[in-house]
């Protein structure tokens, strides 16, 4: 690293003091470097509730082939007690704030930027790309609504969530704090989901405002999700073609089985062994 400016080196020592000691070791920032500024640098957000570690294996994979590699923690994110209500306090200014400065830190370490992103990260993946002229961003099953809510009701609905107090839900209402993986939280924050909501709101909203500044951005959808509102996933992805066309892809992954999470190995391990090779060639494309 010393042949980085001495302010982007204060930068990234910056970044790393985020993660105090509540921080779970699993839950802290990851940052795989070569020592040096190199050709790509890669920033990778994980999801709701997860922590870096969900990224691991691509972060491992990526610093391999030569590149330098950035895995933040979100905010709210990572604490070593699974069951801290930290998450109750995000909000989609501080996701904002982190995604904008990874992408800071990301640009010291190499010349061109890839992010890459799940869930909530995709949604930060797509913002990535919006607001700075990055290499390319790919969006996995992106968070812009929940499946089982109409469109219309999404806004209201999130809205009204945010005016009463916070409520924490289990993802796995009968393993409760037993589920996997032990590096997340076991349970989601509904104002946690309705801030991640605002933030994909205005994504909607910039899509038909400007085009994106990325060079290349890439949905990956799965056809069978179970989470995530798809159709909202592919109405951006429309908005977005029209804006830059050429510029905005998608690519529908038909032969999945009716899941959200698919890139967890401790979750579900045979779908992310699957899926990972799949995903990596997106991500880095060789």
């Amino acid at each position: 690293m010393n042949d980085l400016p001495q302010a982007a080196l204060e930068r990234l020592e910056h970044f790393l003091e985020r993660d105090h000691a509540g921080i779970g070791e699993a839950g802290r920032t990851t940052l795989l470097v070569h020592g040096e500024r190199r050709p790509r640098s890669f920033v990778l957000f994980h999801g709701l509730s997860a922590s870096p570690t969900q990224f691991a294996r691509f972060a491992r994979d990526l610093h391999a082939r030569g590149h330098n590699v950035l895995v933040p923690r979100l905010p709210r994110h990572g604490h070593g007690n699974r069951l801290s209500a930290a998450l109750a306090g995000l909000t989609q200014q501080r996701l904002e704030r982190v995604a904008s400065e990874s992408l800071a830190i990301a640009q010291d370490l190499g010349e061109r930027v890839t992010v890459a992103g799940f869930s909530l990260g995709g949604l930060l993946a797509i913002w990535s790309a919006q607001h700075v002229a990055i290499e390319s961003a790919v969006a996995i099953a992106p968070f812009l609504g929940v499946s089982w809510i109409p469109n219309r009701w999404m806004s209201p609905m999130m809205e009204l969530a945010l005016r009463v107090p916070n409520r924490f839900g289990w993802w796995n209402p009968i393993a409760r704090e037993r589920q996997l993986p032990a590096h997340g939280y076991p349970r989601f924050a509904t104002h946690a989901v309705a801030q991640s909501y605002r933030l994909a709101r205005q994504v909607m909203r910039d899509a038909s405002a400007a085009p994106v500044l990325a060079r290349r951005v890439t949905f990956v959808i799965n056809a069978r999700e179970a989470a995530i509102n798809n159709r909202a996933v592919r109405r951006l992805a429309a908005r977005l073609r029209q804006q830059a066309e050429g510029r905005v892809h998608a690519i529908e992954l038909t032969d999945l089985p009716f899941s959200h999470d698919i890139i967890e190995p401790l979750r579900h391990p045979e779908l992310a062994d699957r899926v990972y090779p799949r995903l990596l060639e997106v991500i880095d494309p060789q």
